[in-house]
């Protein structure tokens, strides 16, 4: 029997900016056993009172299917876009990573923070904070040079994303029915 390839999908969400929203997003995911890899939110439209949720999860694309389609139903959700099926996108993460040593290994550490491009936003005798954005594979391989050389706290951002090109993530059109105090 051949099992279906697990497939990871950045999803972003726009969503109604309320108390309890990104609870009802998040119960939507534990409650059926799905797993968020990644999750960032942000008001993106203070106006409209709108926020932006960027998840990255990962399963069958039957499992990703019936995550968006779960989405659609909630209320305060007013559009879900799966940015992996759309097309090219761009990913960033930001990450702080505080490396702790002295000598050679603290030298090595600053070498391998500029070929990353890693950024030295704190410094003391004994230890560095270094901040960087990138995909999370840069991360996760600058994390992975850095713990041999000191590496003792990381705190990360999650995936943010946005696709390429000229449109943008809008919410479809209210109808005026909708919103009684909407002219025509």
């Amino acid at each position: 029997m051949l099992q279906e390839p697990i497939e990871r999908h950045t999803i972003a969400v726009l969503v109604e900016n309320e108390p309890g929203v990104l609870a009802r997003v998040i119960g939507l995911f534990s409650g059926r056993g799905y797993n968020i890899e990644s999750l960032t939110v942000a008001e993106v439209n203070p106006y409209d009172h709108l926020s932006r949720i960027t998840v990255v999860t990962s399963g069958t694309r039957m499992i990703i299917e019936q995550i968006k389609a779960q989405l659609s139903r909630l209320v305060p959700i007013r559009s879900v876009a799966d940015l992996t099926d759309e097309g090219p996108r761009v990913e960033r993460e930001l990450a702080l990573l505080k490396v702790s040593g002295r000598g050679e290994s603290r030298v090595e550490s600053l070498r391998i923070a500029d070929v990353f491009r890693a950024r030295v936003v704190d410094s003391t005798i004994e230890s560095f904070v270094f901040e960087m954005t990138g995909s999370t594979e840069k991360i996760d391989a600058f994390i992975k040079l850095m713990e041999p050389l000191g590496l003792v706290d990381v705190a990360r951002t999650g995936v943010v994303a946005i696709s390429r090109g000229k449109e943008g993530l809008k919410p479809p059109p209210v109808p005026a029915t909708a919103c009684p105090e909407r002219k025509n």
